[in-house]
């Protein structure tokens, strides 16, 4: 398998750039095997450093194009105008050329979106708190007071993450949740989240027409042989990234 795989909802645009990194095709060792690009784990910094090295340049970009943010389970949106780290952001907007916005996952909702009108993009991170706290929603009015833009003219790609059939939950946490997006299992005696169906919606709440919105088939825990999960590896593994920015031409 490749190191990432490209969205087919955003095929259509040659001059915009997106990704989902997997597992493969990197040089850590067990349990980070093996293209773990996330810098804050207990893996080897060199390795970390030749992993993403290899990602960034099977996408013909170098890291110093790329935005990010040390992510905190929040609903905080940057609105990026330049490459570079920055923390306590889950969801970074741009509509700079060349700027890369990357978000790091290991069971969290990836969100990449493309605002075909106003040429303009954005990466959230959306675990269940960030679900539940609706950023994928906050992120889209704030590109439309940003950038003018207008949800009939995005397209938005749901990433892998944990799916509805192993994200089991508490009560404190199922509260937080409409109907339509949790179950009770009574073998579990646990509640069911689907992070995927709870993000889909908060995209056509907005008015991102459901034809325009790709979700992954995929699931960090289902697939876990190409993902990482961090609650199937009981926290010691690496991180995925999903990317998204736009190419001069």
């Amino acid at each position: 398998m490749n190191l990432y795989r490209t969205p087919t909802i955003f095929a259509t645009f040659p001059h915009l750039l997106s990704a989902e990194s997997t597992r493969h095709g990197g040089v850590s060792p067990f349990p980070y095997h093996s293209l773990n690009l996330g810098t804050n784990t207990n893996d080897s910094p060199e390795y970390c450093t030749e992993n993403r090295r290899r990602f960034w340049q099977a996408l013909g970009i170098s890291e110093n194009q790329v935005a990010s943010s040390y992510q905190v389970h929040g609903d905080s949106i940057k609105t990026v105008t330049n490459p570079g780290q920055d923390k306590g952001y889950d969801a970074l907007i741009t509509n700079k050329k060349e700027v890369i916005l990357a978000v790091t996952v290991a069971d969290c909702t990836p969100i990449l979106i493309y605002d075909s009108g106003q040429a303009a993009v954005a990466a959230i991170h959306a675990g269940w708190r960030g679900t539940a706290k609706q950023i994928v929603a906050k992120t889209i009015q704030q590109m439309k007071a940003e950038f003018g833009t207008r949800p009939v003219d995005c397209y938005a790609y749901i990433g892998t993450c944990i799916d509805a059939c192993a994200f089991e939950v508490g009560p404190e946490v199922a509260e937080q949740f409409d109907s339509p997006f949790k179950s009770y299992s009574p073998e579990a005696g646990k509640y069911l989240i689907d992070l995927k169906k709870a993000n889909a919606a908060q995209l056509t709440e907005q008015g991102i027409p459901i034809s325009q919105i790709e979700i992954s088939p995929y699931s960090t825990v289902q697939n876990n042989g190409d993902y990482f999960s961090y609650r199937l590896e009981n926290g010691t593994t690496g991180r995925m990234l999903a990317c998204i920015g736009l190419r001069q031409s």
